[in-house]
């Protein structure tokens, strides 16, 4: 059976909080929530509001970064904690019983307890020619964003709404010749015009019909004929929120202070006039830097921490949002995996004396039980109870004895104090935590003299492109230890021998077809110590 990477089967995730928007208020909104031991899946389609530009500035400790490497880095650190990033595209959200459902693309969803809206804004440029296309960099809009920048240089700012005087003191300030064209009568302040001209400030009235490439800089051209030599240009934009997914749910929205267009409604906690769901950064201040909207977020994600710790402590209960979205996906009648063992397990323990065996993330229990029918005395953990239900049931109709144990492999001690012949980890995974706990308890769970075999997905699939117009990556691999990971940890530890660490084709007759290459480690343990420990 061949796999289309392209367009995989539909699926359905739960998690505490879906953020919408992967830029600095959703991330920074994000790695405050997953610090709560909260399960955050971040989706982002990859266009945050600052793509043109080259660099960002005014963000203290990122001074002049790129705005992808600042995306970059917070990804990761969402990530060591275990929080996702899928690259994706939310289509619309509802509001259902259970929480909300976002819709994505690719026919994927996710239910979540809290959204967190985090889309920034569209900017609408005056339709004068030329301008879009140099928006970010030749064309620019804040002098705290990008007045360094064009300091002693030829500005010509088109002013096209009521307020856009605002910045023209900093402009002066800052370059060397400054022109403002009051663009189509936008009804600025008499007494702020004559301020500025009587400081030698030239201020043309008129429409601009274009900007165009002059000499190795721009000229701005006026309907009359009038032409301005400009290093740079300062113009504003009217924005928008970016709602279109957000429709079904109606959130209020209000004109901005500055009469440029609109914004989202928040409170001072970010909530929206929808209960559950908050907002942080741009959409919601327009006016908002990198850093103030990344503090923005972070903040909201502590607001939001605050309502789901609150809801809990009213129901009295703790809820694990991991085992909260594995038990969702075993609740259906119908299996999900064939029931037979994993080829790659068959392959590499099909030799092995029978011993003692921890099948860790053993989900309906296809290799636990094809142990148990082989003589191994196995114990099978996973986060899910309706996975293990199902495991059960499957063993007393094979005649089998499984012991069962439903544990958190980022829990402490997970595996209590026994050590195991052989821990087996099939396509299993478990999230990041910064001290590796969940490695650290995998490893102890091997006796002296046994062996670890872990199996995973060769993840190159996992870094193709895809178009996020038509599909969302639902998994995010960055956020879970991997085979390479586990086998970097053991690779200069005493205590460990590897014995195989390769990439190869997964056995014939496996029963899954899809992801047709395997990474497999297997490694003894040949003394107590432990340098992962």
């Amino acid at each position: 059976m061949s796999h289309d990477h392209a367009n995989p089967p539909s699926l359905t995730r739960h998690c505490d909080v879906a953020v919408i928007g992967g830029s600095a208020a959703g991330l920074a909104g994000a790695l405050q929530l997953v610090r709560q031991r909260r399960s955050v899946i971040v989706v982002d389609d990859g266009s945050p509001r600052n793509a043109p530009a080259a660099h960002m500035h005014g963000y203290l400790g990122r001074e002049g970064a790129a705005p992808g490497e600042l995306r970059s880095v917070g990804r990761d650190e969402v990530r060591a904690y275990g929080g996702e990033v899928l690259d994706g595209r939310v289509l619309a959200v509802h509001r259902e019983e259970d929480g909300f459902r976002v819709e994505l693309s690719g026919g994927h969803a996710l239910i979540a307890r809290r959204v967190l809206v985090a889309t920034g804004l569209v900017d609408e440029l005056p339709p004068i020619r030329g301008l879009r296309e140099r928006w970010g960099r030749e064309v620019i809009h804040c002098p705290f964003c990008h007045g360094w920048e064009v300091r002693d240089q030829r500005v010509v700012q088109i002013v096209t709404a009521a307020r856009g005087l605002h910045p023209t003191p900093l402009m002066r300030h800052l370059c060397a010749e400054l022109t403002v064209v009051l663009h189509g009568e936008p009804g600025v302040d008499a007494e702020a015009l004559r301020a500025l001209r009587d400081s030698g400030v030239p201020v043309l009235e008129g429409t601009v019909e274009r900007v165009i490439d002059h000499e190795g800089a721009l000229l701005v051209e006026l309907v009359d004929g009038t032409a301005l030599p400009a290093d740079a240009i300062l113009t504003g934009s009217r924005v928008h929120p970016r709602l279109d997914a957000l429709a079904p749910l109606e959130l209020e929205v209000a004109p901005h202070p500055a009469g440029v267009g609109e914004v989202l409604v928040v409170d001072p906690t970010g909530r929206t006039s929808v209960d559950g769901v908050f907002a942080a950064g741009n959409v919601s201040d327009g006016g908002a830097q990198v850093l103030p909207a990344a503090a923005n977020g972070s903040m909201i994600g502590a607001q939001i921490a605050f309502s789901l710790a609150g809801e809990d402590l009213a129901a009295g209960t703790r809820p694990s949002g991991v085992q909260t979205e594995w038990d969702a996906r075993y609740e259906g009648r119908e299996p999900i995996w064939s029931g037979d063992p994993n080829g790659s397990l068959v392959v590499e323990v099909g030799g092995m004396t029978p011993g003692r065996v921890l099948d860790v993330g053993a989900g309906e229990g296809g290799d636990a039980i094809w142990l148990a029918q082989r003589g191994w005395d196995v114990t099978a953990v996973d986060v899910s109870a309706n996975a293990l239900a199902r495991l059960r049931a499957a063993a007393e109709q094979r005649g089998v004895e499984v012991r069962t144990l439903v544990r958190d492999a980022n829990a402490p001690a997970p595996y209590g104090a026994e050590r195991y012949d052989l821990v087996s980890l099939q396509y299993g995974s478990f999230p990041r935590t910064p001290e590796q706990r969940g490695l650290r308890s995998l490893l102890d769970a091997v006796a002296v003299g046994g062996t670890l075999l872990a199996v995973g997905h060769e993840p190159t699939w996992t870094r193709e492109r895809i178009d996020v117009a038509e599909q969302t990556r639902m998994y995010d691999p960055a956020a879970f230890v991997g085979v390479d990971e586990i086998a970097a940890a053991l690779v200069t530890d005493p205590a460990w021998r590897i014995e195989l660490h390769e990439t190869r084709p997964r056995p014939a007759g496996a029963a899954s077809g899809h992801h047709v290459h395997d990474v497999v480690l297997r490694a003894v343990r040949v003394t107590e110590a432990n340098a992962a420990s």
